[in-house]
């Protein structure tokens, strides 16, 4: 756009705050405007010279008009405009305090001098006098009024703004040096700035490259043309650069108690004494924490993240608080389980099958959701994490047994100590629950008070609704041993030293049977199992008793007798009727006759029976006496004359029974005593 206009252009652009007519306005000009040669000025025209007048000289509505008229085409003004008013405010906004001062210093000349003419004033007048008064050059002000050229009235502050370059950015120096030198200085390695420039210009020297900058002046560029999270990134990784921008606040007013939880694992740093090895460990704390109030609800210390532990630590939360809606878990191996999490489609850890049993937070119904490994923004029990580390892990408890919280951290006294694991056990249990106790919680829906009351007063409410788990549920979390034979007679069943009995276990003694037991409480109940996986019964644990402990010996004789009584008791019930009862009902209504003498069943065909068909019994042995008193004996039959041989009666043969020869035995003995000698002899 032209800078000066004559009379005859300025009254044709029909121009506000000043006279229409090109009379009145040539006189108004002649008054006001002629005073100063630099914006008014002669020029040639058709005839004669003609009077020209700079834009500055007029009015801000009437500059604003003249700009739009003989500015850009109307389509794209608009977009110009605000454009340049964005840039302009851009540009102020970047100034310091010092520079943004004299911008109004220069607003304020410049309104001095429109009041002055307003009142009447001639131009170069209240130049002169507010320049003076401003103490700066006429010159100055034409600069300013040069500067306001097509800038509407609210932007002059803006306009005036001085035109400041760094020394870095109007630094001379060749391309490829400082391509050079921000090549080397932004790697992952992060040398030094001094150490690069130097190595920028040894090699600018080997190979020609000239003019080369100050190492502050290069310094400064660099800062200036290259942001710091770009820097950050190269110089320092992606987890570091991303801290820069801010993290998000999630509120959670709107959750209820057990709504929403979020679980995860801490390694103590910690030396504990364990019975499984002989050097000490560290020993993992993982917990579950309730996002409304904060609330540690359940935990267990383990030496690995693993999933029995993890179904432990579950089991614990819903058999004391309830199952919670949603639960927020980290992608860790233990978690991603599918013990715990099988049947999640979005599970993205391992294999994900058709066949994989349902988890457990899918038996429960319990909504999951994974969060960013590594982001402790994503899960709250990060923070509880920090606190507990302090209350645990430093505690003059565990003096002499802390490790330190990283390598390059450790105590004078690293080492000298480890702590048993019960004992461990007791002092985490007493840190936490003083955790949950502590007042003046701010964080959260706390408002002051503590974890716990922050919980209470939520459960408390009636809009507040839990799931609770049934008694078959409470099975689902305890962890399955291998097959155990329970032992005979009683059934009762040994495991890791301990006796564990049931009056249902009579059934399976010397049969296998499978249990699901707390590794941790081992002395509660178990719950016993067939090989088909059905309930058979809760199998307490029997304690041991002392040799000499007589009231144990009483209470176990009490507990016998009452077995028997409820044995005998449940026998009578299932044999309800008496043996004479039994005999009544059978013979009801029957007259007691004796049984009729069977009749003999007698073949078609017999035979009679001989000696040859009868099975005659092997003859004893017989001494030499006895062999010659026999023999004599049958030759005095023979010589006796008695030689009629008599027929067997019955099954004996002749000469065999005794029998048969007694009434010759007899006869011949009675002769013997009449007649004397025998008249055979």
């Amino acid at each position: 756009m032209k800078e000066f206009f004559t009379v005859a252009e300025l009254a044709a652009a029909n121009l506000p705050d000043l006279p229409r007519a090109e009379k009145s306005l040539d006189n108004f000009a002649r008054a006001r405007w002629r005073g100063d040669d630099q914006l008014a000025r002669k020029a040639p025209g058709k005839t004669k010279p003609v009077w020209e007048y700079h834009y500055s000289l007029l009015p801000p509505s009437a500059q604003t008009r003249l700009v739009i008229v003989h500015d850009t085409p109307a389509n794209d003004r608009d977009d110009a405009s605000a454009v340049r008013k964005a840039a302009l405010w851009a540009r102020y906004e970047g100034l310091s305090h010092e520079h943004k001062a004299i911008c109004e210093w220069r607003l304020n000349t410049i309104v001095e001098v429109e009041s002055l003419e307003r009142v009447g004033v001639t131009s170069s007048a209240a130049i002169a006098i507010a320049t003076k008064k401003a103490g700066c050059s006429k010159s100055a002000y034409y600069e300013w009024r040069e500067m306001l050229l097509g800038t509407n009235r609210e932007d002059w502050l803006a306009a005036l703004a001085p035109s400041f370059r760094t020394e870095g950015a109007r630094a001379d120096c060749d391309e490829r040096a400082w391509d050079y030198l921000k090549s080397d200085y932004l790697r992952p390695e992060a040398p030094a700035f001094s150490e690069c420039y130097r190595r920028m210009a040894a090699t600018a020297a080997k190979h020609g490259w000239a003019p080369i900058a100050a190492e502050r002046t290069l310094r400064r560029r660099l800062n200036a043309t290259v942001s710091k999270a770009v820097q950050t990134l190269a110089r320092k990784g992606r987890e570091t650069a991303k801290k820069l921008y801010p993290a998000q606040r999630r509120l959670r007013q709107h959750l209820h108690a057990m709504q929403m939880v979020n679980m995860d694992g801490h390694k103590l740093d910690v030396f504990v004494k364990v019975p499984w090895s002989e050097k000490p460990v560290r020993m993992f704390l993982l917990g579950i924490q309730d996002l409304y109030s904060g609330k540690i609800v359940g935990w267990r210390l383990s030496d690995s993240e693993n999933k029995e532990t993890v179904r432990l630590v579950i089991g614990d939360m819903v058999e004391n608080f309830g199952v919670p809606d949603a639960m927020f878990l980290d992608n860790g191996r233990a978690f991603a389980s599918k013990w715990i999490s099988g049947g999640v489609a979005n599970r993205f850890r391992f294999k994900v099958r058709d066949e994989d049993p349902q988890g457990l937070l899918v038996t429960l119904g319990v909504e999951l959701h994974w969060t960013t490994p590594y982001s402790g923004q994503s899960k709250p029990i990060e923070r509880a994490w920090r606190d507990l580390a302090e209350k645990i892990a430093k505690h003059p408890f565990c003096a002499g047994a802390y490790v330190g919280n990283k390598p390059d951290a450790k105590p004078e006294n690293y080492g000298s100590r480890a702590i048993p694991l019960d004992g461990f056990r007791a002092h985490v249990s007493a840190q936490i629950a003083a955790h949950n106790a502590q007042l003046g919680r701010t964080g959260g829906d706390c408002k002051g008070r503590s974890f716990d009351q922050t919980f209470a007063d939520s459960m408390g409410l009636d809009s507040t609704i839990v799931r609770w788990p049934t008694a078959a549920q409470k099975s689902l979390w305890l962890l399955a041993s291998e097959v155990i034979r329970a032992k005979k007679g009683s059934g009762e069943i040994h495991f890791q030293g301990n006796r564990y009995w049931s009056r249902e276990l009579n059934q399976f003694a010397g049969q296998k049977v499978t249990i699901r037991f707390d590794p941790d409480n081992l002395h509660q109940v178990v719950k016993v199992y067939d090989l088909s996986n059905v309930l058979i019964c809760d199998a307490d644990c029997i304690e041991d008793a002392g040799f000499n402990d007589q009231e144990a010996a009483r209470h176990h004789a009490r507990k016998r007798r009452d077995y028997a009584k409820a044995v005998t008791a449940e026998r009578d019930a299932h044999a309800a009727l008496s043996a004479s009862q039994l005999s009544d009902l059978y013979y009801k209504g029957d007259v007691a006759e004796p049984a009729p003498k069977p009749e003999p069943i007698r073949p078609r065909v017999t035979r009679l029976a001989t000696a040859a068909a009868v099975a005659l019994k092997p003859a004893a042995a017989i001494s030499e006496d006895e062999v010659e008193d026999t023999f004599s004996k049958a030759l005095a039959r023979i010589s006796g004359g008695a030689s009629i041989i008599e027929f067997p009666q019955g099954n004996t043969p002749t000469g065999t029974a005794s029998g048969a020869n007694e009434p010759k035995r007899a006869a011949y003995g009675s002769r013997k005593k009449k007649g004397g000698e025998n008249p055979a002899r």
